[in-house]
Order: C-alpha cells, then sequence, then structure tokens
C-alpha cells in the first residue's frame, strides 16, 4: 500500500509539473500554482504512509539535535578566527620560502641563469 501511495505522490508531483509547462507563459501565477498544489498534494500523501512518518519522526529529531547546539561566544570567535589567518599567514610565507629557495637552487644554482 505504501507502494502506491509514493507511486501517486509521484504522479501528483509530475501533474503540477506538467500544468506548468502546459499553461500559458503569460498566466506565471497559475504555472506557480500548478507546481505548488502539485508538492502540497504529494506531501499530504506521503503524510499517511509509513515513509512519509518515517521521515517526520527524522526531521523531529533533527530539530531536537539542533537545539543541543552550543555556538560559541563572540570572543571565541574573534580568537578561532585570528588563528586561521594568522595561520594562512604563516602557511603562505611558509609556500613563498619554498618557492623562492626552490626558484634560486635550480635556477642559479643548477643551471646558472641568474
Amino acid at each position: 500500500m505504501d507502494k502506491l501511495k509514493l507511486g501517486a505522490a509521484l504522479l501528483l508531483v509530475a501533474a503540477g509539473v506538467a500544468g506548468f509547462y502546459l499553461l500559458p507563459a503569460d498566466q506565471q501565477v497559475l504555472r506557480v500554482l500548478a507546481v505548488v498544489v502539485g508538492v502540497l498534494l504529494a506531501a499530504t500523501v506521503m503524510w499517511f504512509s509509513a515513509t512519509g512518518r518515517t521521515f517526520v519522526d527524522y526531521a523531529r529529531d533533527s530539530i531536537k539535535e539542533a537545539e543541543k547546539v552550543v555556538w560559541p561566544s563572540k570572543k571565541e570567535v574573534w580568537q578561532v578566527t585570528g588563528m586561521v589567518f594568522l595561520f594562512a599567514f604563516v602557511l603562505a610565507l611558509f609556500m613563498w620560502l619554498v618557492d623562492s629557495g626552490l626558484a634560486w637552487l635550480f635556477y642559479d644554482v643548477l643551471l646558472k641563469r641568474g
């Protein structure tokens, strides 16, 4: 039975999309309304299926977990941001030194083009 409900939901979405393309281009509001109604009807059908109930339970659990998130203070955000910029600067300096050293080694010492 759930597979029939899933199929009906997919058909409703497809009907909404088909309605969008079958309506004239100057009827933009009706075209968008066709898609919205198709999606809402599909969601209603899915609501009464086991898959829909499982999804709703998953969404509720996700919201509960999101409420448990502890956000950092403004001071902590600035400290971590400063550390990221410092690390990026030190890494860029290191990469420049390695590049310059290798360029000197290959061009000036080995190839004597300098």
